[in-house]
């Protein structure tokens, strides 16, 4: 098992990861951890459908998606791993899965909410969690698809208010 790309994107499964991200990685599974959409859901069927079947699609809650994911070890499957928020990649880190970069491709506005991008929203909690993250060793940028050019993802929180 080989993650080839790690991504908070709180759309999950989409056009922009089907179309993009797939063909430039050779993603062939793709792992949503998210407790939400765990479950039976028409969201989830929605996402489970439209993904060609030549991709292996694992849809979990974040503590599964963990435990899944280590079954697929020693298999060469290429992965894409896609958490909701800050909060999921986290926790799934600490659980053992290992990611050496984190994308952050889409988290959307909230209360609470600082926007930053024209499609990354942080609140305290997120900061919070990405610098765990950051000192265990994990790259966080932001890119939104594979054509742009990466930003660190500090370079975005300096015009947070303190």
């Amino acid at each position: 098992m080989g993650i080839v790309l790690a991504r908070i994107d709180n759309r999950l499964i989409h056009g922009q990861v089907l179309e993009a991200w797939i063909p430039f990685t050779h993603a062939n599974c793709i792992v949503v951890a998210n407790d939400e959409l765990a479950g039976p859901s028409l969201r989830r069927a929605m996402m489970e459908s439209s993904v060609p079947r030549s991709i292996k699609v694992i849809i979990a809650g974040v503590d599964e998606a963990c435990r899944r994911l280590d079954e697929l070890k020693p298999a060469a499957s290429k992965v894409l791993v896609l958490f909701a928020t800050s909060e999921d990649a986290l926790r799934a880190f600490r659980r053992g899965l290992v990611f050496k970069e984190l994308n952050l491709g889409n988290m959307h506005e909230g209360q609470g909410k600082y926007q930053l991008s024209c499609t990354i929203h942080l609140d305290e909690a997120d900061v919070k969690n990405l610098l765990q993250l950051e000192s265990a060793g994990v790259e966080i940028v932001s890119r939104c698809v594979p054509a742009d050019r990466g930003q660190h993802w500090r370079k975005l929180i300096r015009s947070m208010p303190e």
